[in-house]
């Protein structure tokens, strides 16, 4: 009977194992829908005006803006780089965290082991969950801002945009790049690495890369004038890329921690038939065998 009491302490544990992942699966579901339909809606618009500004990028050195756009040190080594890593501030999502918190660890490593030796690197976590690793092991980090994920909206991020921006004016830092991973639908994320700043030219680059790009050239004409339209684009389209970042994070962990935690579920389904199926088994081999002591007993009479 103590087997049996020992497989219904299982049995109870795993209910409620079961209860509390298919709850964080809807509760992940839910907020996978808002934030899904908010990124769908707003990625058009933010590539289309991505777009416009880098392909303008060649102009930015002469205007007001040509500010984001100037690479402040042509020796690359000694380059002061900002490195973001934006993953979750809370676990039970998959690979979601590792997959970021592995990517940084490359990228310092990697392409930017120099820098990092030099101490040209600092770390600006927007996770907790990266945010305690790196710190486990020993990484040198220049802050957080994990409350951002607490309360994801366009108003709380202008502040942190803003600062990136002045910061990279200022010449504090000479390049500033984000790892997030990019979301494509509720069972798959892309883990990216993206410049922020300065704005790459991606009109040069693909001429580049494909000679027959250069014959597309895009020529624009400007109403007002070049230089008002710049003075408002530009900042408006980096302050908006940084929102589009985290949202597109923010939507891939609840999409991945909902395909997590439906995993859980199923797999807590599958545990709970095999221990009901124990269960029964011990309890009719329980009774079988005090139906024949009864009958042994009966017979010694």
């Amino acid at each position: 009977m103590a087997n049996l009491k020992e497989v219904r302490t299982r049995i109870n544990s795993v209910n409620s194992t079961m209860q509390i992942t298919s709850a964080m699966k809807m509760v992940s579901a839910s907020k996978l829908r808002k934030s899904q339909s908010t990124i769908v809606a707003l990625r058009p618009y933010a590539s289309k005006l991505q777009e416009i500004m880098m392909r303008l990028s060649s102009s930015l050195q002469a205007s007001a803006e040509g500010v984001y756009a100037k690479v402040h040190k042509e020796n690359v080594e000694d380059e002061k780089i900002l490195l973001i890593p934006v993953a979750s501030n809370k676990g039970l999502c998959g690979v979601f965290n590792v997959s970021v918190i592995r990517e940084t660890l490359n990228v310092l490593k990697d392409d930017y082991k120099v820098q990092y030796e030099k101490g040209n690197v600092d770390i600006l976590c927007i996770s907790k969950k990266v945010e305690e690793t790196l710190r486990f092991r020993k990484y040198r980090l220049a802050g957080e801002q994990n409350e951002l994920l607490d309360n994801l909206s366009y108003e709380n991020t202008l502040p942190f945009a803003e600062k990136l921006m002045a910061d990279f004016v200022e010449e504090k830092y000479d390049r500033i790049v984000f790892i997030y991973n990019q979301f494509k639908n509720a069972g798959t994320q892309i883990l990216k690495r993206e410049q922020f700043l300065p704005i790459v030219d991606s009109e040069k680059k693909q001429a580049d890369d494909d000679p027959r790009f250069a014959e597309f050239e895009t020529e624009y004409i400007f109403q007002p004038s070049k230089e008002e339209i710049l003075n408002s684009l530009i900042p408006k389209s980096l302050k908006l890329q940084v929102y589009k970042i985290l949202l597109d994070s923010f939507a891939s962990e609840h999409g991945a921690r909902m395909v997590s935690m439906t995993k859980a579920t199923d797999n807590a389904a599958e545990l709970l038939k095999e221990l009901n199926l124990s269960y029964n088994k011990a309890r009719q081999s329980a009774i079988t065998n005090e139906i024949i002591e009864i009958v042994g007993g009966a017979n010694a009479l």
